[in-house]
């Protein structure tokens, strides 16, 4: 419906304006571009602000934590029967 409206064919394209760009691309092209370099702009300001590492300062109280953890076991309630194997 909007596409329509902004078409500016009325039948078979012909003549000596066929193939001609509209100024509404061109402000279109331009709107994008700027909405990018904006984008960018913003994402840079914000990236500044990261700390150069996530690493706690003081790990010591993570760690107390962990201590005699294995990250790859799985423990299984022994209430439940073993898994059948098909």
């Amino acid at each position: 419906m909007i596409i329509e409206l902004l078409a500016q064919t009325g039948g078979t394209p012909t003549g000596p304006e066929f193939g001609k760009a509209s100024p509404f691309g061109l402000l279109l092209v331009l709107i994008l571009l700027a909405g990018t370099v904006l984008l960018v702009i913003s994402m840079n300001k914000h990236l500044k602000n990261l700390p150069e590492s996530f690493e706690p300062a003081h790990p010591e109280a993570d760690q107390a934590a962990d201590e005699g953890t294995d990250p790859g076991a799985v423990t299984l309630d022994e209430t439940d029967p073993p898994a059948k194997s098909a």
